[in-house]
């Protein structure tokens, strides 16, 4: 499987960013909390080069807690300023918000010592598609500045909007890069919502990350889909929780498709559990 998205739209936004990143004091990179690494996008630290940056494993609340923790760990060893944030829980953003200050405090220090007006700290929030920058936004301002939906593509312009008189924020689109890494990075893009479903091959994308689980959260997935034991083939696996979850066309055929829609659906959606799809062990 090779999966790749990069329309013309995304190309414009990172050729934007460049000029954009030269405006802001900071910049908020996101990522999926159930898959960090993946959901980084390379080209940002070409883009940002030395601009200070905050990364947030966002949609934590969907992630394994036991896994966020290690990850939190894994960046901060790398000296890299970390935190996890539920991007639709307002008040799990107030580390965000302290960080953010914390981080210009000496350009906030020298501003007075000058007698000279403090202006808002302008940071940018950029990241991969369906991370939830807008989310994010919505939650510092306290009202929806940006428009947010649970699929990737939605925010397709920069904006500016303001956090009370501390931050001025930048929605920048969400973007991808032109070649995908391996191809268990780009299946677990695709499973998080990161790339849109008219593209994907539903079916391969499922049975992998279905087999994957299979193996990290046993329990999970046989509570689940009612199973009472786990094949150990991919395929098997996935035609046994299809028929439990009575995917089946008439002539009793099963529709794997279906399932693979319904299957996607509900891991996006935390309905499995609380899963993380990679680990920094590994």
């Amino acid at each position: 499987m090779d999966v790749n998205w990069f329309p013309g739209h995304m190309a414009k936004t990172l050729r934007e960013m460049r000029d954009q990143v030269k405006l802001v004091d900071l910049v908020i990179e996101t990522c999926d909390a159930r898959i960090p690494e993946s959901s980084r996008n390379p080209e940002l630290d070409r883009l940002l080069g030395q601009k200070p940056r905050i990364l947030v494993l966002n949609k934590a609340d969907l992630a394994d807690p036991n896994q966020t923790a290690k990850w939190l760990n894994y960046y901060q060893q790398k000296n890299i300023p970390v935190l996890a944030a539920e991007g639709n829980r307002r008040a799990s953003l107030d580390p965000l918000r302290k960080l953010i200050i914390a981080m210009n405090q000496h350009k906030i220090d020298n501003a007075k010592a000058k007698g000279r007006l403090i202006r808002p700290i302008r940071v940018m929030v950029a990241g991969i598609p369906n991370t939830g920058k807008s989310t994010i936004i919505n939650a510092l301002t306290g009202k929806k500045a940006a428009i947010t939906a649970d699929r990737p593509g939605v925010t397709r312009t920069a904006k500016w909007a303001k956090s009370g008189t501390e931050l001025e924020l930048l929605d920048t689109p969400g973007v991808l890069w032109p070649k995908l890494g391996s191809p268990s990075s780009q299946r677990r893009l695709a499973a998080s919502g990161a790339i849109k479903d008219d593209v994907l091959p539903l079916e391969e994308i499922a049975m992998e990350v279905l087999f994957d689980l299979s193996h990290d959260y046993p329990e999970l997935i046989m509570n689940r889909y009612k199973l009472e034991q786990l094949a150990i083939e991919p395929l098997t696996l996935m035609e046994d929780a299809c028929r439990k979850r009575g995917c089946i066309l008439s002539g009793n055929r099963l529709d794997l498709t279906r399932f693979a829609v319904l299957f996607l659906d509900e891991l996006r959606g935390g309905k499995i559990g609380r899963i993380t799809l990679e680990r920094p062990e590994r």
